[in-house]
């Protein structure tokens, strides 16, 4: 299993990739830049870190891996354990570990993860078809030097008789001269330009990715008749699973369950795999959803997991 495969591909979608009992890869927004001094234009994009103490599980990666490979969510979660082993071991023996399109990852003498990001790759999909460049400078006066040094080396010949007639000869050539010399200067900057873009446009396209993690069916035996629940507002695109249920009835006895401890539980519709969706609570913020994740999850319910999707 390529596991740095799938972390690339969580990237360039979410801030945050947690790999279980390992660590977690973070990007944050850059914005575009030019350098004072050498004139060179930097595109805005995400910078990428790695943080060795977030750990936990949150389900992102797993349901990720076991719906492209189309396998169970608990054998995706033992692949990446046994991936993360090898990993480590290889660390323990002075190894660097290069993670394609991510980074290379080294132990240092403190027994700590240093991480080296990869820097030809971008995962700020707004961003996508921009790379570095560095402009020229406008040398208007190199263009008049070079001007008068053409009508001193190849001088006008005038007569008098012509000169006093038609003045206007002597401008009109030393402008075409000066017209002729820049449009050629212009022209060779203009296709230095789309030789660089046509180079940038060979990067290849990000991959569109239509993640919706999906987990785990409570299964309950004897379910109440249908209720009518008042449904809050949905708010937030981080929601806390803790269940997905074949009847309905049951989803809205978990419901019921759930706000008699307290939580403000509630449906969230139907997933793709025709189950009825029921969530702890939703938040907006993701460091916020993942807090609440581990506190559930440590005195609730360990199979509680954080699904991502933005509700209609």
């Amino acid at each position: 299993m390529q596991l740095e495969t799938y972390i690339s591909d969580l990237l360039y979608r979410y801030d945050c990739v947690i790999v279980p009992q390992f660590g977690a890869f973070l990007t944050h927004r850059v914005s575009a830049k030019v350098h004072e001094t050498t004139n060179a234009f930097y595109p805005p994009k995400k910078a990428l870190s790695f943080n060795e103490q977030l750990q936990n599980n949150d389900g992102l990666l797993a349901n990720y891996i076991a719906e492209i490979e189309k396998i169970p969510y608990a054998v995706a979660v033992e692949k990446v354990v046994k991936q993360v082993k090898a990993i480590k071991s290889y660390l323990v023996e002075g190894e660097t570990i290069a993670l394609h399109n991510i980074g290379d990852l080294v132990l240092n003498t403190e027994g700590k993860i240093n991480f080296e990001p990869s820097l030809h790759i971008n995962y700020l999909t707004d961003a996508f078809g921009l790379s570095q460049f560095t402009a020229s400078d406008i040398t208007r006066e190199v263009y008049k030097e070079h001007v008068e040094e053409l009508e001193e080396a190849i001088p006008l010949t005038i007569t008098p008789e012509t000169r006093k007639t038609r003045p206007y000869l002597k401008y009109a050539a030393v402008a075409l001269i000066a017209l002729t010399f820049g449009g050629f200067t212009a022209s060779n900057y203009y296709v230095n330009q789309i030789d660089e873009h046509n180079q940038m446009a060979q990067e290849e396209a990000n991959q569109q990715m239509d993640i919706r993690v999906q987990e785990g069916t409570f299964i309950i035996d004897s379910p109440l008749p249908a209720a009518t629940l008042n449904v809050e507002k949905p708010s937030g695109n981080y929601h806390i699973v803790a269940g997905a249920f074949r009847v309905e009835a049951n989803s809205d006895k978990k419901v019921q369950q759930l706000r008699d401890k307290g939580f403000k539980a509630r449906k969230i519709g139907v997933n793709r795999y025709g189950l009825h969706e029921v969530v702890y609570s939703s938040f907006t913020d993701r460091i916020e959803a993942l807090k609440a994740l581990r506190t559930i999850k440590r005195t609730h319910n360990s199979d509680a997991w954080l699904l991502v999707k933005a509700l209609d």
